[in-house]
């Protein structure tokens, strides 16, 4: 619970032969985190091999399929177990190049009958708008002595555009059309040069179809008929289409799952060192899967191959991946975790740590039984209803945060902020009463959350055998007796003092602890020196610098931290503060209007709460993770663990 899965480090020698059988048991397996080993003594003698050649031709096959894919309107295939038939790529060029050629001539003569729509109704709609002019539209630009233009005006222009023109232009407006009104202007040859201008002015945009020869109404109909004609043939075409679509799907998704799953043994094949006949395929694997696993390598190389199975020993714990398995209720806090980052191998695990304290936190500040029950239930809805993990992990986090607020909403007797119902509170409404002491108490809380994190520091920093940082470094024992030394030096002073006991105390409670932590860095240099280890600081003097800094550092984050916690005080009444204002604004508005004023204070009332729902419970979740991050993560997790990821074939049909 308070670490990361125990892994163990494999190493299996195959057959050449019976790598890619190996590959393809481990893929479907999805237990083995793969990495790469160099050649070497300890390994094989030669370097893993190069496969970008055939990565870059799968690519190529991938898209061909997806381009395919698309031209036939099938939709992405549900995730499923890939199971791919047993051929090369040659034979997955093959059997795509074949489905390419059968739907190539329909789907050209497809995209042709659209193209050709378009053109049709395009044309149509053109000529539809000048059907009322029963003259050939390719003779009025012949004529010797007029002057004609044809196109379309915005629809509110046309009375601007009358009053523009002289008495020598014609007008001949036609029925209006999508905020646009085709217009036929007619002027001499002489005035064709005023009649533009203004046209321009009016935004006039000139029809640049080619004219017809016969008038706009016999085009139109004849255009109709042949939009009707086409309308048959694609039909035909999309039902055609339809039908080689519904025969081409189980075999592209077969081909699409081949080249996914041979790109991916491609790619684990670069990771390996080999022999002429030979290879050695590493990875990691949880170390309750072991015995499983040795027995399906057994069967997958049919017993011919070398299985050896070690701890992590002396690997730097940065590269052991990292599993976290927790129950079904703490899975939505390890997602509040995951977004600092995972711990390193031999770091404890804080999530059960994270899920009390957010918890907590969030209901302190967010406090009100109506709002937190509303919270409860969306969550439960998302619960039972939600369709992915990640959905119902949210829905799940919801339910615990709401049932927090509803406890903070008894205890401060806040019921949707009902005035009347605060007289049931187990202790008061964070506005009254005493607000000091409700800081005080979140104060409190912040010492127990950051101690926490000491204590957590100090058992991390001695799992790694790093004693000079466990009890030296500004979060170690040395950090810890100063934090707790001050805090005891500041509730005890007045006894302290009165027993004469002040200095020795502030001696032993913050210089001392001090000291220490100056000297942490200085005793590392000098260490390394002596191991022959090239030193973390430059110079003695550099790391005397370092240490006098990181211990000012400690003294101010010390305090900083604590004081943090204040903000829990601060949005519990700010929250508060908004349902307050919401009711005094309700009461107004009702005076004020003696109609309406009681269902207008309803309103605001409802407004007021879905306000503080929204914008309160945002800013409550985004402060206790804050506080978790900086206040509590800070001081013992370094969020530098990579994630274990298994090699596992991608999902497809």
């Amino acid at each position: 619970m308070f670490s990361p899965v125990a892994m163990k480090r494999l190493s299996v020698i195959v057959l050449e032969r019976d790598e890619r059988a190996v590959l393809r048991g481990l893929g479907r397996l999805g237990a083995v985190h793969l990495y790469r080993t160099r050649a070497g003594p300890d390994t094989a003698p030669q370097e893993p091999p190069d496969r970008s050649v055939q990565l870059a031709r799968c690519d190529a096959l991938a898209a061909r399929i997806d381009g395919l894919r698309k031209r036939l309107a099938l939709e992405a295939e549900p995730p499923g177990a890939c199971e791919p038939p047993d051929m090369t790529l040659d034979q997955v060029e093959e059997g795509l190049q074949a489905l390419e050629t059968r739907s190539g001539d329909l789907l050209q003569r497809r995209e042709a009958a659209q193209q050709q729509w378009g053109q049709v109704t395009a044309l149509l709609e053109q000529v539809t708008a000048y059907e009322g002019v029963d003259v050939p539209l390719d003779r009025l630009g012949q004529a010797q002595f007029l002057h004609f233009a044809i196109g379309s005006l915005p629809a509110g222009r046309l009375e601007e555009l009358q009053g523009k023109v002289g008495p020598n232009v014609v007008l001949v407006p036609l029925p209006e059309k999508e905020g646009t009104r085709a217009l036929v202007a007619v002027t001499s040859r002489k005035g064709r040069f005023a009649l533009e201008t203004a046209l321009e002015q009016a935004g006039f945009s000139r029809d640049t179809a080619t004219p017809r020869a016969a008038p706009a109404t016999a085009v139109a109909a004849e255009t109709r008929r042949h939009q009707e004609r086409l309308a048959g043939e694609l039909q035909g075409l999309n039902e055609a289409a339809a039908a080689l679509a519904a025969e081409c799907a189980p075999p592209l998704g077969d081909l699409a799952c081949l080249v996914g799953v041979e790109r991916r043994i491609l790619e684990a094949e670069q990771n390996f060192p080999h022999t002429d006949a030979t290879v050695l395929i590493t990875g990691w694997v949880p170390a309750e899967d072991t015995v499983a696993l040795r027995r399906h390598l057994e069967e997958m190389s049919g017993g011919r191959c070398v299985i050896e199975v070690e701890g992590p020993g002396d690997v730097p714990e940065q590269e052991i991946p990292i599993l976290l398995k927790h129950s079904r209720l703490l899975r939505p806090f390890e997602m509040l975790v995951g977004g600092y980052g995972l711990p390193a191998y031999r770091e404890l695990e804080p999530t059960l740590f994270v899920a009390i304290t957010y918890v907590l936190m969030f209901g302190l500040m967010f406090g009100d039984a109506g709002h937190g029950g509303l919270l409860a239930l969306g969550g439960g809805l998302a619960l039972a209803f939600g369709r992915t993990p990640k959905v119902r992990d949210v829905g799940l986090l919801l339910v615990f945060i709401g049932l927090s607020s509803v406890c903070f909403g008894i205890v401060y007797g806040s019921y949707f902020g009902i005035e009347p119902l605060k007289r049931y509170a187990l202790w008061h409404d964070p506005l009254e009463g005493d607000p000091m002491n409700l800081m005080l108490t979140c104060i409190g809380i912040g010492i127990v959350i950051i101690s926490l994190g000491l204590v957590l520091n100090i058992i991390n920093r001695f799992r790694r055998k790093d004693l000079v940082g466990g009890f030296m470094d500004k979060f170690g024992v040395a950090g810890a007796v100063f934090y707790w030394g001050v805090l005891a030096l500041i509730l005890k002073y007045a006894a302290i003092q009165e027993r004469g006991l002040l200095w020795p105390v502030i001696v032993a409670v913050v210089v001392l602890p001090l000291v220490v932590v100056v000297l942490k860095e200085p005793l590392q240099y000098a260490l390394s020196r002596r191991a022959g280890h090239t030193p973390h600081a430059g110079s003695l003097l550099e790391a005397i610098l370092e240490s006098a800094i990181e211990a000012f550092e400690a003294v101010m984050s010390y305090m900083a931290n604590t004081i943090s916690f204040v903000r829990l005080a601060a949005y519990a009444m700010a929250h508060a503060a908004v349902l307050m204002a919401a009711f005094m604004m309700a009461k107004e508005i009702s005076k004020a209007s003696e109609t309406f004023g009681g269902v207008l204070g309803v309103l605001v009332i409802i407004l007021g709460n879905a306000v503080a729902i929204l914008l309160e419970g945002i800013i409550a979740a985004v402060q206790a993770l804050r506080l978790e991050y900086y206040e509590f993560f800070g001081k013992f997790f370094s969020g530098s663990g990579k994630a274990f990821k298994p090699f596992r074939f991608p999902a497809g049909r």
